[in-house]
């Protein structure tokens, strides 16, 4: 079952299942988001939640009870619930089952938004701990881009804009964060793809260091800008060797470091709500 938003630029499809995005197109018939090839990686946009990223030995410890949880949780592998709907915004809904208590200790209600705006579509996260203790979580999002997005482009015909010219990235190791750091340096804000940028896995940025950034084509007027104010982390993917797409990825929350203490209370980005608090967070990106 999908849900279909509509604006005078674009059309967008929604999945129940991860309550995930399926399809952003403009009236000319550009897609902009990957259509989940199997062949290459069968994902359009998941959700991460209730974690971001790996656990070390795929597990979290809480209260000295060990849950075994795999990479970015398993809100993307479930049915959520469409609570509210018209032609130009839906709210999916996920609560925990007797299945997510084997693998995360906490109740929860937890909402995502989506508001399409002409060519602007805002993604929106909301987390309620309906628990009688403190919960600890993460949530992020992962959508893929389509790059190129015309026939007749390559994927070197594209990069990627950033506010400034100087980042430090945080290396990954075996999926998990090291103590390794790599200062990036760009020219006019701007990363030229490659087809071995992603060799070394995702390229991952702490500290709010990412609040605006645009895959643009250098050969056409299309682009994809992606706004996310204030969120701590931030991640870049592909599939090493990969030149069909881009995953622009804002997170509250990342992996954990290869030195974790596994115990998620303790674990690196980690948010906290009292019982009863509530969290909520966005994003938007304009499609060109």
């Amino acid at each position: 079952m999908q849900v279909q938003l509509t604006s005078a630029s674009l059309s967008v499809l929604i999945n129940r299942k991860g309550a995930e995005l399926s399809s952003i197109k403009n009236n000319n018939g550009i897609e902009y988001l990957w259509q989940a090839d199997p062949s290459v990686w069968a994902r359009h946009a998941p959700i991460l939640f209730p974690i971001v990223g790996k656990l070390k030995d795929n597990c979290l410890y809480y209260k000295e009870q060990k849950y075994e949880l795999l990479q970015h949780g398993f809100a993307r592998d479930m049915d959520f619930e469409l609570i509210s709907s018209n032609e130009y915004s839906c709210t999916y809904q996920l609560k925990p089952t007797v299945e997510t208590k084997q693998k995360f200790p906490f109740d929860f209600i937890f909402e995502i938004s989506y508001t399409l705006e002409g060519n602007a579509l805002l993604t929106s996260y909301h987390v309620k701990n309906d628990s009688k203790e403190k919960m600890f979580f993460s949530v992020g999002a992962h959508p893929a881009f389509n790059c190129p997005l015309l026939h007749g482009e390559k994927f070197e015909d594209y990069a990627l804009q950033f506010e400034s010219d100087s980042f430090e990235q945080t290396l990954l190791r075996d999926g998990l964060l090291s103590d390794e750091k790599k200062q990036l340096h760009l020219n006019n804000h701007t990363l030229p793809l490659t087809t071995r940028l992603f060799d070394e896995d995702a390229l991952v940025f702490e500290n709010k260091q990412i609040s605006k950034i645009t895959l643009r084509s250098k050969t056409a007027a299309h682009a994809v800008i992606m706004e996310c104010k204030d969120w701590p982390f931030f991640g870049i993917w592909s599939k090493k060797g990969g030149d069909r797409f881009v995953c622009l990825e804002p997170w509250y929350g990342v992996a954990d470091g290869v030195g974790s203490t596994q115990k998620i209370d303790e674990k690196k980005g980690i948010l906290a709500l009292e019982a009863g608090e509530e969290f909520t967070c966005s994003f938007s990106c304009v499609f060109l």
